[in-house]
């Protein structure tokens, strides 16, 4: 294995899973409650859960019993506008390629969920990982969703992807935004559920120059918020 293909396998760890790379015990035990622990989405048509108002007008909510169930219109279109420290950006979501990841963070988003919180691990050229309310990179909803994973050489840069523990059907709140080659180049194991339309080359950007060969940011990148537009 070439030293640049190892490198690029040990970012790729850094970076999206949060510590299911590494061999010791608390390691492994981290990674298991990435995203929370509870119940996995496989019929989310059973969930007791509600779906929140489509005004986003709820109160803030970051812990939930079960999955949601399913709050999209199929025939809608979504978008995200993404509010940060360091301006807006907007996400086109891609429901008809990840339904439940897309749901998942619609609801999420209109529950408020995304609000006052920062992104945990910045990597230039590589990603910035956002979604987790506790920033320790172990946090979630609540629930876990179904891989919904992409085909070989669909990852772009701008493009919006699912983190998860390595473990199937894993993740959670977390998301990252492919800011770079190495970033495209990740094997298709993250679920890919929309990509930035607006906003990158400013926004996203300024995001990532904050990162470091860590993933520890060098100052805090917050959002501020996340408003859904359905049209």
């Amino acid at each position: 294995m070439s030293v640049r293909k190892s490198l690029l396998i040990l970012v790729a760890c850094t970076a999206i899973v949060a510590s299911s790379c590494g061999s010791d015990e608390s390691s492994e035990e981290s990674a298991a409650t990435t995203g929370a622990t509870q119940d996995s989405v496989t019929d989310s048509e059973s969930s007791s859960v509600d779906c929140p108002p489509p005004d986003g007008t709820g109160e803030q909510k970051q812990s939930f019993d079960g999955p949601p169930p399913m709050c999209l219109d199929p025939d809608a279109s979504y978008q995200a506008l993404v509010v940060t420290n360091k301006g807006e950006f907007t996400i086109e979501l891609d429901q008809e390629k990840a339904p439940e990841t897309t749901n998942s963070f619609v609801f999420l988003a209109r529950n408020q969920y995304f609000d006052d919180t920062v992104c945990h691990r910045i990597i230039p050229g590589f990603v910035v990982q956002c979604g987790d309310p506790s920033a320790t990179g172990t946090g979630g909803p609540g629930y876990t969703i179904v891989d919904e994973p992409p085909s070989a050489g669909e990852y772009q840069i701008g493009s919006i992807a699912m983190a998860n523990t390595g473990a199937p059907n894993s993740g959670g709140s977390q998301f990252f935004i492919i800011t770079g080659e190495q970033g495209a180049a990740l094997p298709p194991q993250y679920s890919l559920f929309g990509e930035v339309i607006e906003g990158f080359d400013g926004t996203v950007v300024s995001m990532e120059a904050a990162g470091t060969a860590a993933g520890d940011p060098s100052e805090p990148i917050e959002i501020q918020s996340i408003t859904i537009i359905e049209s």
